[in-house]
């Protein structure tokens, strides 16, 4: 099912923020991006729900959108018929 699919860099970026809180230059250089990549995925991202950005200043900030992934995750805990 290419729904569940997730393009191999917007994994890392997701495994990154699940440390925390970072900033697009700092997950740039970490992901070895150029900014319009790191752009393109994070836009994937932000668009389905999974991270949101937080501007301070001239820097964004990048985290991980927990609360739908506890959604998902009680979501398909209930297709699997299993109790929360």
């Amino acid at each position: 099912m290419s729904v569940f699919r997730l393009n191999e860099n917007r994994r890392k970026i997701l495994l990154k923020l699940k440390e925390g809180k970072i900033s697009s230059g700092d997950l740039a250089v970490f992901l070895n991006m150029t900014p319009q990549a790191l752009s393109y995925h994070l836009s994937k991202l932000k668009k389905a729900d999974l991270i949101y950005e937080t501007k301070y200043k001239n820097f964004i900030f990048y985290e991980l959108n927990l609360s739908i992934l506890d959604e998902f995750i009680m979501w398909i805990n209930e297709l699997k018929g299993e109790q929360k």
